[in-house]
Parts: structure tokens; C-alpha cells; sequence
């Protein structure tokens, strides 16, 4: 039992440490961009997703191990986070030729940006 303890406390340690550090960038991207808000969302296998939406309209997104892990990171990092990715909170995402142009080219076989 003392192992099965020792192992939680250090899978706690390193969801800690994870959290902490993704805090960190979510405060970098808020402050490079006026603020931030953000939406999580659990991605399968691979994790979970912030969002992050800039108040100049910028965006970006992070991976999280588990969604305990975004949810604290989201929580140490003081943003808003929306429950959807809709109406007013998509509404301030800006995006620019790269955006459309990598959307067409992986929809529908346009243009590539390599």
C-alpha cells in the first residue's frame, strides 16, 4: 500500500508541476495579448485542449495530459473559460490568409503553405 501511495504522490507531484508550467504560457499568451480567455476540451487518448482567444484576437491552443490538468492550469492562470467554443467567445477569433488558406488546403485540396 505504501507504493501505491508513493506512486499517487508522485503522478500529483508531476500533474502539479505540468499545470504550473502550462499556467506559465497561458499568463505569457494573456500578456503578449491584451488578455485571454479560454474553452477546454477533452481530446481523446491524447489529452485535453485550451483554447486561448486574445483580446486582440489572437489565438492559439495548448495540450494538457488530462483535463484535471488543464482545469487547474486554466484555474492557477486567472483567464475566463467558456464552456463552448461559440457566439461571442468564437465571434473574437481574427484570423488572416495563413488561417484560410490552410483550412482550404486541408479541406479541399487548395493552396499549401509549405
Amino acid at each position: 500500500m505504501a507504493d501505491t501511495q508513493q506512486v499517487d504522490s508522485k503522478e500529483a507531484a508531476r500533474a502539479e508541476r505540468r499545470a504550473a508550467g502550462l499556467a506559465k504560457e497561458i499568463g505569457a499568451f494573456a500578456r503578449a495579448h491584451g488578455g485571454a480567455e479560454g474553452q477546454i476540451a477533452y481530446i481523446g487518448h491524447e489529452g485535453t485542449r485550451i483554447v486561448l482567444v486574445g483580446e486582440d484576437g489572437a489565438w492559439g491552443d495548448l495540450v494538457a495530459p488530462t483535463y484535471a490538468v488543464a482545469q487547474s492550469a486554466v484555474e492557477k492562470a486567472g483567464i475566463t473559460v467558456h464552456e463552448d467554443f461559440d457566439g461571442d467567445f468564437a465571434a473574437k477569433v481574427k484570423t488572416g490568409p495563413y488561417e484560410w488558406t490552410r483550412m482550404a488546403g486541408i479541406q479541399i485540396g487548395g493552396p499549401s503553405n509549405g
